[in-house]
């Protein structure tokens, strides 16, 4: 793979894959040659919590399957195959792009959003070797007429058009109801599929054990004294603008450190207004959207705005700065997190999702997977302040500090 800045999930130039990686390689290559004239598809999922190595391991694999697609060896099953990789994630997608503009076996055309792949092979009647879904829990669930989707679910007019499909899938990482996923429901989806399974174990984004577990045992709800490692910065602040320095202080030391928030403060897309979120004194631009070709965390300028899930998920940061805003509180009388869905700003992500048996429920989850994934970007430190005035005591105390 190519030198890209390691912001992105893309392995750096001499890393190797880990064990579990490579495991993955062999297995999911051997399970695509077994399969390559399924009919119908066959189904490779890998599993894994966020910042466990998927789409790594994925790009990874996906190179070596388009190299073998456009190899002279005639005798390789996979040669001369038509395969492309899904992601439903612009930022995403442009680091696949960059990959491709500079790793030999790839071409940028073999990376598309889901729709517009759907669409196309429609209209060509034709039907793909290998498709690969990166996040393939953020793939539509439902219509969605104003992204150009009419069918029901993209997942069953992938399978439709494919031989052979992999799937990265997180449940805890659905972030919008019309892309509702769990894992029942994609047991259901993918009867009467060839279906094999794999998981990847462990953390290689968050660089120490202990907060990795707190990070877990929060977005289940359960608040637990902060570990105290030796290797890894983990901070409560009091109010925004500290977070906001330390971050600053971070980014001059190591690069790579952002503010990050919940989406609990106002805001719209397609509009030329400045949004901003406003926690404690600190009062900062929301990101907007990236027209550009690099990644968001990447851009110097962003140092100065406040980053979402939308531009953030599926990266890594050295430090990260993360906002907790008013859709997350704590109840004393449980001592547990509690979600108000009424407070989340984010109306795009709660948007009707019919068939769903309970949405509220839905709609909390959706906020504890934005908390999950947001806790989850810092590889060397994490800073925390909370909006709401109880949840924010709870975590000074619990950190030690003393309150104001």
């Amino acid at each position: 793979m190519p030198d890209l800045a390691s912001s992105t999930f893309i392995l750096p130039a001499g890393a190797e894959p880990t064990a579990d990686q490579r495991r993955l390689t062999a297995d999911m290559l051997a399970f695509i040659r077994a399969h390559a004239d399924a009919n119908p598809s066959a189904v490779y999922v890998l599993h894994g919590d966020a910042g466990s190595g998927k789409s790594a391991a994925l790009a990874h694999v996906f190179t070596q399957l388009q190299a073998a697609a456009r190899s002279a060896d005639s005798t390789d099953p996979l040669q001369v195959r038509d395969n492309y990789l899904l992601v439903n994630h612009n930022e995403m997608l442009k680091v696949y792009k960059e990959v491709a503009a500079a790793e030999p076996a790839l071409r940028k055309r073999d990376f598309v959003k889901p729709t517009p792949f759907i669409n196309a092979m429609r209209k060509r009647r034709r039907k793909a070797d290998v498709v690969f879904v990166d996040e393939a829990h953020l793939l539509l669930s439902q219509s969605d007429p104003f992204n150009k989707f009419t069918g029901d679910n993209q997942l069953d007019a992938i399978l439709q058009l494919a031989r052979v499909v992999v799937l990265v899938f997180d449940p805890q990482q659905v972030v919008k109801l019309k892309s509702h996923w769990d894992v029942g429901m994609l047991q259901r989806h993918l009867r009467g599929h060839a279906v094999r399974e794999f998981q990847l174990d462990g953390q290689l984004r968050v660089q120490d054990a202990a907060v990795s577990a707190w990070i877990n045992d929060f977005v289940n709800g359960q608040l637990r004294p902060l570990p105290k490692p030796q290797q890894f910065d983990l901070r409560v602040f009091d109010d925004g603008q500290p977070l906001y320095d330390w971050v600053q202080a971070r980014d001059r030391e190591s690069g790579l450190a952002r503010l990050i928030a919940t989406s609990d403060f106002p805001f719209r897309v397609y509009t030329d207004r400045t949004w901003y979120v406003d926690a404690g004194s600190l009062h900062l631009p929301w990101d907007k959207i990236n027209f550009t070709d690099r990644p968001w965390a990447e851009r110097p300028e962003t140092l100065h705005e406040v980053g979402s899930i939308y531009t953030i998920q599926g990266f890594d940061l050295n430090y990260a700065g993360v906002i907790l805003g008013p859709s997350v509180d704590y109840d004393p009388r449980t001592d547990q997190i509690v979600t108000a869905p009424a407070r989340f700003e984010d109306s795009e992500a709660f948007r009707k999702h019919p068939g769903l048996p309970d949405p509220e429920a839905a709609k909390q989850a959706i906020i504890m997977h934005t908390v999950n994934i947001l806790l989850k970007r810092g590889r060397q430190g994490l800073g925390i302040y909370a909006v709401q005035p109880r949840l924010r005591q709870r975590l000074l105390e619990l950190s030690g500090q003393s309150i104001k």
